[in-house]
């Protein structure tokens, strides 16, 4: 049975792990860019229940997949800033980063912190456009790994 792509619009994952580079290998973290005062002691966490971006149905139809990578301003109330997505790593597909811009603007966080107070902070947000029945592309290990316990 084919799944919903509202369903399997896409995988963001965000860490509060700390502020390393995101690496294919591993879960990517966010990272902070852009901050020229001091860096958070905490990192913003998304509270987004379900992941706000949707699949393009002509490109899941044809199980295109793509990562896109995005800059992202979250305010101190932990919204994300008006106009301020940018993608700095295409997916090659313009729908798929049309996509994940768009899905962006529905992101709530709740905000970075810095000695207990609530700071603006700009991120690098990963959004990887994946569908069930398409192979795992090159550095997606989690996928790799359960393909290979099947």
């Amino acid at each position: 049975m084919p799944m919903n792509p509202r369903f399997i619009a896409a995988l963001a994952v965000i860490l509060a792990a700390g502020l390393s580079a995101c690496d294919k290998e591993a879960e990517p973290s966010p990272v902070v860019t852009g901050h020229t005062g001091p860096k958070p002691e905490v990192l913003p966490q998304m509270i987004n229940k379900e992941l706000p971006f949707r699949y393009p149905p002509a490109l899941y139809s044809k199980k295109i997949q793509g990562n896109v990578t995005l800059r992202i301003f979250i305010d101190a109330q932990g919204r994300v800033a008006e106009d301020s997505t940018r993608v700095v790593e295409t997916s090659s597909y313009a729908a798929l980063d049309s996509a994940a811009v768009k899905g962006s603007r529905e992101l709530r966080f709740v905000p970075a912190r810095r000695r207990g107070d609530a700071i603006p902070v700009s991120i690098l947000f990963p959004v990887y456009f994946r569908h069930p029945d398409a192979p795992a592309l090159p550095g997606d290990t989690i996928l790799r790994q359960s393909t290979r316990t099947q």
